[in-house]
């Protein structure tokens, strides 16, 4: 017996990144059908611990920003990370990060200035998936098929046919859509179908990982309880991230060169040695989470009406916080791009954009997080074997490492170059600056510089009605027009002659003057900019195309 079913888009995979597509993609409209194989009441993996704020600037967009910021670490739990010789040990340096409640009144530190409306968000992973799942089954337009695995897909120019079956019954169920979105994990079925090559660094790190209950240790701490304990000793450097704010820990034990695999190291002697308990300290390890840190990226995200999003395209050690956001953020550039097209006013070059946006960024975030890696690492061999020596050189020692791994660590738990830095410089729908007019500014993993050249993220602003920018800007294009004398209705009416949606936004505030180098903007629904100006240009008619992707390239 075969089933049979009808959909615009297939999203094979129902974690995260590909639960979030699906709901973006159902809220402009289309029809999606998800492809997963656990069942629904599953918990995930305690994998992903942060939501970095591009992701929570999306997930403001959809809906759901405040129910996440809401789960996870108890409200007054800091988000700080802590560096000590070990877990219960003497600490040497502490990066501020407020917890949820102090992000409305702490503006000190270096993780409380960025101009965003959603700053990052620590939350495991265990909280974050169901709280999308649950989301994402009562959107109407979404359907999730649970327990369904994907077996094969073939195309043809009208669309895709995906093959799968039903776990438990054993039921094919046969897919047909126009198109097919792979967020199925680094093993990817669909990458693999599609002739998808991952290269570059197979094996940076080998992280020997646990996730274990341990009520005992709040009480233990020298000094006050934070998300991020890394302890760093000769013996064993580690990293201890707290879960549920209680008893519930993740527990990293980075292996050193030598020691090949995850059974070369006693995990309870690592355990103990992270934390610097004695063996009458008990502990439960809740599951083993294992796992080598690479540096890989497909050698391509498309192969006509089938896309690839998250880990499918790309693996990389998560400094930075950037292994799941990345997919977030590649699904939050193809869900406009699909839904343009399937609504008829984004061409098929629309389409385009998608590989020659995201895959140049895949490549950069992948060597920032992997460089970082290679720092740390050389930090964790390099610790003083007097640091936890009662005497003048151990406290000298203790002062110079703390202030080292703030220093470097700084820049990756508040990374805001890695948020809102990055920019789209070979795109075949944004209109860039004629000559050099427009020269993107450089950022690094901390660091970024504010722009409106076509390409960077639009910089965010508080609007006169208490409103962000981002909740002002339409599904479509928006128009922002910082001066009202500026005649803008050709352009208006040429995107109306076109149907491609375009929304004037007048703009009247002394902050936009000061990051606003132009008077007219044009910010694409993912709040990168799409054209910017003085005024219109002398041919509206051809930049409206270029938006929809139908000029040639």
């Amino acid at each position: 017996m075969t089933r049979t079913v009808e959909t615009d888009v297939v999203v094979v995979g129902g974690g995260p990144v590909g639960l979030t597509l699906a709901i973006d993609l159902a809220g402009r409209g289309v029809a999606v059908t998800v492809l997963e194989l656990r069942p629904p009441a599953e918990p995930p993996s305690p994998k992903c611990n942060h939501v970095a704020a591009r992701s929570m600037e999306l997930f403001r967009r959809l809906g759901l920003a405040q129910k996440l910021r809401d789960a996870g670490l108890p409200a007054d739990f800091a988000h700080d990370i802590a560096y000590r010789t070990t877990m219960t040990g003497p600490e040497l340096s502490r990066i501020p990060i407020p917890s949820r409640n102090g992000r409305q009144t702490d503006a000190t530190g270096p993780d409380t200035w960025w101009p965003t409306p959603e700053p990052a968000h620590r939350i495991n992973q265990i909280f974050l998936e169901p709280i999308l799942f649950e989301h994402a089954a009562a959107v109407p337009g979404l359907t999730i098929l649970n327990r369904t695995s994907f077996e094969r897909l073939a195309q043809d120019d009208d669309g895709v046919t995906a093959t799968a079956h039903h776990l438990d019954s054993g039921e094919e169920i046969r897919l047909w859509a126009r198109f097919l979105v792979g967020c199925d994990g680094g093993r990817s079925p669909v990458r693999r179908a599609i002739g998808g090559t991952l290269s570059g660094d197979a094996v940076v790190q080998r992280c020997q990982s646990s996730y274990i209950r341990a009520p005992q240790l709040l009480p233990m701490l020298q000094t006050a309880p934070c998300w991020g304990n890394v302890s760093l000793n000769p013996r064993r450097s580690g990293t201890v991230y707290a879960v549920d704010g209680r008893e519930t820990w993740i527990v990293h034990n980075y292996l050193r060169d030598a020691e090949a695999d995850f059974d070369s190291v006693d995990r309870d002697w690592s355990i103990r040695s992270i934390l610097g308990v004695g063996p009458d300290f008990e502990y439960e390890i809740l599951s083993r989470e294992d796992w080598f840190g690479r540096r890989l990226v497909t050698d391509k995200l498309r192969e006509g009406r089938v896309f690839l999003a998250g880990d499918s395209a790309h693996i990389w050690v998560p400094y930075g916080g950037y292994g799941m956001n990345a997919g977030l953020a590649d699904g939050a550039d193809l869900a406009w791009l699909l839904a343009a097209h399937l609504a008829g006013w984004g061409t098929e070059g629309i389409l385009d954009a998608y590989e020659r946006e995201r895959l140049p960024i895949t490549e950069q975030v992948s060597y920032f997080a992997m460089d970082h890696a290679h720092a740390m690492a050389r930090q964790r061999r390099g610790v003083p074997p007097e640091i936890e020596e009662a005497s003048p050189a151990g406290e000298a020692a203790r002062a110079a490492l703390g202030q080292a791994a703030y220093d470097l660590n700084v820049l990756q738990y508040c990374a805001a170059g890695l948020n809102f830095g990055y920019y789209y410089d070979r795109s075949p729908i944004i209109a860039y600056d004629a000559h050099d007019a427009g020269t993107h500014p450089p950022y690094s993993m901390g660091h970024f510089t504010p722009s409106t050249v076509p390409g960077c993220r639009a910089p965010h602003i508080w609007l006169q009605d208490g409103r962000s920018l981002y909740d002002a800007l339409g599904d479509g294009y928006t128009l922002l027009r910082l001066d009202r004398s500026i005649p803008v209705d050709g352009l208006l009416d040429a995107a109306a002659a076109r149907s491609v949606p375009l929304t004037l936004l007048d703009i009247s505030s002394p902050e936009a003057a000061d990051v606003y180098q132009t008077a007219l903007v044009i910010a694409r629904p993912d709040q990168h900019v799409a054209w910017r100006g003085h005024a219109i240009p002398s041919d509206p008619v051809a930049l409206v195309d270029l938006l929809r992707g139908a000029t040639p390239t």
